[in-house]
């Protein structure tokens, strides 16, 4: 195996489905809103 095979083996990734180059920040505010909400919604169904 060369020096390029064994590189090309190593960048190539498996596809997933999600976003590839999106806004890193954007994706953290949604997954924290998305944990808060329901946090909220355990609390008010009174299971915690």
């Amino acid at each position: 195996m060369t020096a390029t095979t064994a590189e090309n083996r190593t960048h190539s990734r498996a596809r997933t489905g999600g976003p590839e180059d999106g806004p890193k920040i954007l994706e953290h505010v949604l997954g924290w809103t998305l944990v808060v909400v329901l946090a909220m919604f355990v609390t008010q169904a009174g299971l915690m």
